[in-house]
Parts: C-alpha cells; structure tokens; sequence
C-alpha cells in the first residue's frame, strides 16, 4: 500500500508480481504542492523548490516498478493515469461501519468538522462560511494549523482536539450534518458519518463524487468558497435525509466486503508477472 513512496519498491527477483494499492501519487510534488508549501514559512517551504522536480522524476520513473495498480478511488485512478501514464483497477477502502452504525441517532442543531488541521484540508473555509452564519460548529481534529484555525473562529465555533471512537460516533449521531469542505483522494470521514445516519455536506470534488449521493446521503457545494459553503448550508434545512437510508449506504463499504474484495482482487492479479501488465481494466464491483 502506498500513499508516497512504498511503490518505489524493485521486487527480487524482477519477475515478482508487484500489485501497489495506491492512496494517491505523491500530492506534495504533483497537484497539492502549493498546499502544502505555498503559505509555511519552514525549511521544507526552502528545500522543496529545489527538490521537486527530481522527486516528480523518481516517482514517474519508480511507478514503471509496479505491475499492477489498484487505486482507491475513481479520482485517484485518474491522477495515476496523468503523473504516472499508468492505468489503474478501483477499490474502495472500508470504513467500519459497525463501529459507527449501531448507535442510536439524535440530532441536535450543531454541524461537525472532522479533520486534520492542515493547509490542504481548508477547514478555513468551513470557519469562515459559519462565522457569517452564526450557526453552531464543532471541529474534531489536531495538526500544524489548529492556533492559526482558532484565531479565524467565532464564538459559535468550538475546536474539540483529537476525541476517542466512541465520542466520535457520538458526534455523528447527534450532529445536523457532517460538513466536509476539502478536495481527498477518497475520504472516510463521510462514510463514517453516514454509517451513524448523519448526512454530509460536501465539495463537489475528489472521492466525495463516489461516495455521497446528492438528495439522497447528502448535498455538495460548488466552489471551495465560504460563500458556496454558507449558501449550501442555508439550503440543507429544505431537505430531510432518511438516517436508515444512510447507514444500508455506507455498510456497502463495510470492512468485511472490502477483505473479501481485496483479497480475490489480489488472487487474480498474482496470476499475471511483471512482463503481463494489464494496462486498461474495468474496476470491480462494488456491490
């Protein structure tokens, strides 16, 4: 499994079948380079301008190494075939789902952040767009922008550091929606929501695309803007979302499913050596 550099791996001997599970190519070098170092004032913000178009090389070159791709996500299949000139089968990652679905689901009149507190996430967004709406925020998560995240929220904003499972699906189930405002390569987060029958609002971006459905689990917002954001959110109030609906559609990406998945998907795929390159495949289904 690789969300970096573990796919670099030159298996012995060369004939080896050499199936990566890939999280996403190397965002910090490709796509995602100026969230991660456009606004930091470190010595990676220095040393990477430098570095980046080696690193870009090296990891173009090494994905040559792998036989066989799975990526986790439609979006994530797309972004091997720009960087890496790669074509990639599509399996989801589980969630557990038991371990959000099997608590009783009340909803209060707060709405929930779960996320690292990182450039690339944008939870600003989600602070600046319910600062202007006054409506109450809470935020689970930990990183390098929480102090700077802090001094951007209002009152109505409350930052509850990092939190056990239980409290987590807690929050879920007493939540109004999960609000979800970042770009991921797939995204567990919302599936954990709606195994605990919360709906989701999220970026029409990235994974959400494959796991939110619109009307139906959750709403999506157009641009990375709080504007888009605080206009969704007024609108959420229009729509009633079923939370049993939403747990049958999150338990189809049950961690049980995914094992069995995964391991036929692996049995298959060891049949082919390195020179038998499967090039173009379907992904499997989901159901």
């Amino acid at each position: 499994t690789s969300h970096c550099v573990a796919k670099g791996v030159a298996p012995d001997p060369p004939t080896t079948p050499h199936i990566c599970y890939c999280f996403t190519p190397m965002r910090y070098v490709w796509d995602k380079y100026d969230d991660y170092f456009a606004r930091r004032r470190s010595l990676a913000s220095w040393v990477m301008p430098i570095v980046r178009s080696g690193l870009q090389q090296w990891d173009r070159e090494s994905a040559k190494r792998v036989t066989h791709f799975i990526a986790v996500s439609e979006f994530v299949r797309q972004r091997i075939r720009e960087y890496y000139l790669r074509e990639a089968m599509v399996l989801h990652p589980p969630v557990d789902w038991a371990k959000f679905a099997l608590i009783e689901r009340a909803p209060t009149d707060f709405y929930l952040v779960v996320s690292a507190l990182e450039p690339y996430k944008r939870v600003d967004v989600a602070i600046e767009a319910f600062n202007r709406l006054g409506l109450p925020l809470k935020i689970v998560g930990t990183g390098t922008e929480a102090a700077h995240l802090q001094r951007l929220a209002g009152a109505n904003i409350e930052f509850l550091g990092w939190v056990s499972d239980s409290d987590l699906a807690a929050l879920y189930s007493c939540a109004r929606a999960l609000v979800f405002p970042t770009e991921e390569d797939f995204g567990i987060v919302p599936l954990e929501a709606m195994a605990a029958g919360c709906p989701v609002i999220a970026l029409r971006r990235g994974g959400a695309l494959e796991t939110v459905v619109e009307f139906e689990t959750g709403l999506f917002f157009e641009e990375q803007t709080p504007e888009a954001l605080a206009e969704t959110v007024t609108r959420f109030s229009q729509y009633e979302f079923d939370s049993e609906h939403l747990r049958e559609h999150a338990r189809q990406f049950d961690r049980s499913l995914f094992k069995q998945r995964f391991a036929d998907l692996v049995h298959r795929l060891s049949r082919y050596g390195s020179s038998d390159r499967l090039t173009a495949v379907s992904p499997p289904s989901q159901h």
